[in-house]
């Protein structure tokens, strides 16, 4: 019976029609493969690979999406070493599975499989692991697992055993080309140093060369740790592999140069954003780690208060105006605004961004990338974006007079527009703004609310330590005589990597504009009358939402001042 008419079940559709429902493949094509099939009895599928009709790519998501189950491309991962001693090269040969990654917190092997529904594979896997851990199954092509089979085993990938093999002399400190396999050790080496920076949860990779070694630093809860150094002559080999990575021009190295790095680590996507600065012994690249699962943060779990989260949605709620994210590189404003984006995202709304560059892909909502050679800036992106019928626009940062005149012109037009500002406090993007050159009458009645954040490291939960207040925690924490409170200090063990930290918080100071505050502005009154003013609404800044932390156990004094200043609070 010709599968067009047979009856089809309600769940599920013949991998065929998929195909031609995308348009990717024409009934004529599709019966060539059937006609096929009947002389072959191989999958329909591998047959339409084999004729050329579909690249093994489109037929991985499109069998994903007839299964359910999520798809790898096995080309763009970052091979996870503990998975790969996990699984001998014997038994994913023999059952065409492939390890992508050990999640090892919540204990679940990720495998890929050309074909998912073979039950004796996954249970001879199953075996092996002896059920010490979840498993958890991709999608890939059958020629993807067999070409990653070959790739990657057989091969060392920990970072000290690829520098044992390179200390061997066997590896020439060339130029990598693009076409070259894992056989170089420099290739795994950057996937090795790439795969222990995610692992360990850091935000930043640092290259920075010296005159003999090369310096490598991960920024790790916002703070520098040195990693490694190594010799200089290894440095030249792992640039070129970088900038191949990221689609950089290896010929040039006396000028700036950005690119980006999208790969598959731990199962999940993680994309680098790769940036070349010449330094007087040769490139220096910082790589920042953007973990998209990461990224967006629901807005309930930000660590604000029952009160402070009730206002931030107060401020969500009204529907035209503007509200700025305020704090210094990489105090979290981007995964705030995002969380915020995420909440009110919805069929109903048309948001669209203006990004430098688009940092968290969202299902849903517009992004755009300001682009200097197609003369796209932030203000003439906002012009554009203005004809697009938007109801929310976020503004990547207000950087000059034209964005922020064409960024409160959208919030006086009757849409909501976010952005970001570089100011020390909430208080600070008033006068701020007077600089840029926005007139105080514009400004009020169309600013809704000032968030002020900073991110500060939580102690870890397993060896932090009580101690007894000094003088000078009581009078920080502003205590009675009389009265005490259990303060912790940072000790360090195996859990934290014998930091004393682990994960990062974000205090803030949320300024929700109101009437009497726009009368100050539109006087142009000073920062101080603006926050006795809040003060006397309940305003509380980042000091004040520091201390309850410390208060909470959650942070140290010594890290809230590396983070706030608290001078004023001593005397």
């Amino acid at each position: 019976m010709d599968w067009m008419t047979a009856p089809k079940t309600p769940q599920k559709r013949h991998i065929g029609q998929i195909l031609i429902d995308q348009g990717i493949l024409t009934e004529d094509q599709l019966r060539i493969a059937l006609l096929e099939q009947m002389k072959s009895s191989q999958p329909v599928g591998r047959l339409l690979v084999q004729l050329g009709f579909v690249s093994e790519a489109t037929l991985r998501d499109a069998l994903s999406e007839k299964l359910g189950l999520h798809s790898v491309d096995l080309a763009n991962i970052i091979v996870d070493p503990t998975a790969l001693k996990l699984l001998p090269r014997e038994l994913a040969r023999r059952f065409r599975m492939f390890p992508v990654a050990l999640d090892r917190q919540s204990k679940k092997f990720i495998v890929a499989l050309a074909d998912t529904s073979n039950i004796v594979a996954i249970d001879q896997l199953r075996a092996h692991l002896k059920g010490e851990l979840e498993i958890e199954l991709r999608l890939a092509g059958d020629n993807e697992i067999e070409r990653a089979i070959k790739d990657y085993y057989g091969h060392e990938f920990s970072i000290d055993g690829i520098l044992r093999e390179i200390e061997t002399g066997e590896v020439e400190y060339s130029a990598i080309a693009e076409d070259d396999q894992y056989s170089q050790p420099v290739v795994r080496l950057i996937s090795a140093l790439l795969a222990d920076a995610v692992e360990r949860e850091a935000s930043d990779i640092h290259f920075e060369p010296e005159q003999n070694f090369l310096r490598i630093r991960y920024r790790v809860d916002g703070v520098l740790r040195q990693i490694r150094s190594l010799h200089k002559t290894y440095w030249p080999a792992m640039a070129v592999r970088l900038k191949v990575m990221a689609k950089m021009n290896i010929a040039e190295t006396r000028a700036p140069q950005d690119g980006r790095i999208s790969a598959t680590l731990s199962g999940r996507a993680i994309d680098f954003r790769v940036s070349a600065l010449p330094t007087a012994h040769g490139e220096n690249l910082v790589l920042r780690i953007l973990d998209r699962q990461k990224g967006i943060v629901p807005l309930d779990r930000l660590g604000l208060e029952d009160a402070q989260l009730e206002i931030l949605r107060r401020m969500i709620a009204r529907p035209e105006g503007i509200i700025l994210v305020t704090g210094p590189t990489g105090s979290g404003k981007t995964t705030t605004l995002y969380s915020i984006l995420n909440h009110i995202n919805s069929d109903g709304v048309n948001i669209m961004t203006l990004e430098d560059p688009v940092e968290y892909p969202m299902t849903l909502i517009r992004q755009t990338s300001v682009a200097e050679v197609a003369k796209l800036d932030f203000a003439n992106g906002i012009r554009a974006i203005l004809r697009q019928d938007p109801d929310v626009i976020l503004v990547g940062e207000i950087r000059d007079d034209d964005t922020a005149d064409m960024a409160f012109r959208a919030a006086m037009t009757g849409h909501q527009v976010y952005s970001t500002l570089h100011t020390n406090s909430a208080t600070g993007a008033i006068p701020r703004l007077l600089d840029i050159g926005i007139v105080p009458d514009v400004m009020a009645g169309n600013i809704i609310g000032i968030v002020a954040q900073r991110l500060v490291r939580k102690l870890c939960r397993t060896c932090r330590q009580a101690h007894a207040l000094g003088e000078r925690e009581r009078r920080l924490l502003g205590l009675a005589e009389g009265e005490t409170a259990e303060l912790y200090r940072a000790v360090g063990c195996e859990q934290c990597d014998y930091q004393g930290y682990r994960g990062r918080l974000a205090i803030m100071e949320l300024l929700k504009i109101d009437p009497a505050l726009d009368e100050l502005i539109a006087r142009r009154a000073t920062a101080r009358e603006v926050l006795a003013a809040a003060r006397a609404q309940g305003f509380r800044t980042l000091a004040d939402d520091g201390l309850r932390a410390v208060r909470a156990g959650i942070t140290s004094i010594e890290e809230l001042m590396r983070v706030v200043d608290l001078t004023d609070r001593m005397d």
